[in-house]
């Protein structure tokens, strides 16, 4: 069992650190997505330890259908599959049943899918999923749920939370069982329920206290940042986390901007992840304190400066917004690569600085300065 010790609070916000099998992860934190087991843009695990990562997420789904969660098994779990000695947290595959809807079938078993690479047929129910995970050897499995629409009618909404309730209790059995066999790579696997109840703060509350009686290992507010409002997230998790156990993390899964981020932190939220710092960086949208950039602006085409004025980040230390605009456009990979490493640093400095100010019991002023600066772009 993983130890989850609150450090300091401020209001509702927590700093905590959670002890794993893997390591240390000091809580508020941003896990890098790499949902092939590799965070897209050519970035290494090598880059990783130099951005400040803690923790890597990777999909389950995805590795399900390629390489084979069990060739990972066979090379050792994923750790030593992708050369990382830090924590990893595996989704459990219900965010495809909402993002590949055109590709599947949802009955109280599980869910039936066609693989979007081959379209094979594919079975995955929560013992599927704890399977799959426990062949990944992550240190985080999530439980299989569904993650509805946040606009769907209330009737389906609540027979959809009660189905994830009733599958997160098979999960918790066969994620025991796993645990429990001698062949299994990681035996001190933890479990995250998933808080689900779209926009209805009444469904949302009740299953919060019903995945609470089961005593997880930490527990997830999932189906947000899916067509909502950001007042609407922001309002479910004022509503909601409070009936979370206050003595485990709580991870809000797939948010999201950094202002989602601070916003989410005042609320109680220990964990986040997104594509965005990976996703927009692609694209050649960067990050910064004074908001978001577009290196493809032409203003940018004989711009010297790097992409902030001191940031400690590999781009920021070498090269000009003019010769990564040049890269961009001449869809160079190095141009995708430090754009991603940019935004990357900044989301796990930006995380630094939020336990920083926890620690210093200043997060409110912190807070204030962040958006106040983010919100002026004056570049």
């Amino acid at each position: 069992m993983a130890e989850y010790q609150i450090l300091k609070t401020e209001g509702r916000a927590k700093r905590a650190v959670f002890h794993t099998v893997h390591g240390d992860i000091q809580t508020p934190v941003f896990m890098n997505v790499g949902t092939a087991a590799a965070i897209k843009g050519a970035v290494s695990t090598e880059d990783l330890e130099g951005l400040k990562t803690q923790v890597q997420l990777s999909n389950t789904y995805h590795l399900h259908v390629r390489p084979g969660d069990r060739i990972v098994k066979q090379l050792g779990g994923l750790q030593k599959f992708m050369s990382w000695n830090k924590p990893i947290l595996t989704d459990s595959g219900g965010f495809q049943v909402f993002s590949l809807a055109g590709l599947r079938k949802i009955k109280e078993e599980g869910v039936y899918f066609h693989s979007h690479i081959d379209g094979k047929k594919i079975f995955m129910g929560p013992e599927e999923s704890m399977q799959i995970q426990s062949n990944l050897a992550s240190t985080i499995a999530m439980a299989f749920d569904e993650c509805a629409p946040s606009k769907a009618d209330r009737a389906y909404v609540q027979a959809s939370v009660d189905r994830t309730t009733r599958w997160l209790e098979r999960c918790r059995v066969e994620m025991n069982r796993l645990n429990s066999r001698d062949d299994t790579i990681n035996r001190e696997q933890l479990l995250f329920g998933i808080n689900q109840g779209a926009i209805y703060d009444d469904i949302r509350i009740e299953h919060a206290k019903r995945i609470s009686e089961l005593d997880l290992d930490g527990y997830a507010v999932g189906g947000l940042a899916v067509g909502e409002s950001h007042e609407e997230m922001y309002h479910v998790l004022e509503e909601t986390i409070p009936y979370l156990p206050k003595d485990k993390p709580t991870y809000l899964m797939g948010v999201g901007t950094p202002a989602n981020i601070l916003e989410g932190v005042e609320r109680g939220v220990d964990f986040f992840d997104c594509v965005y710092p990976s996703r927009n960086g692609r694209h050649g949208h960067l990050y910064t304190n004074h908001g978001k950039i577009n290196l493809f602006n032409a203003k940018y085409e004989v711009d010297p400066r790097p992409i902030e004025e001191g940031c400690g980040c590999p781009a920021c230390r070498r090269y000009s917004r003019a010769y990564i605009r040049h890269l961009l456009k001449a869809k160079e990979m190095l141009g995708m690569r430090l754009c991603v490493l940019h935004n990357l640093y900044f989301y796990n400095t930006m995380m630094e600085e939020i336990r920083d100010s926890l620690d210093k019991g200043e997060f409110q002023a912190y807070k204030k300065r962040k958006l106040d600066r983010m919100g002026n772009p004056d570049l």
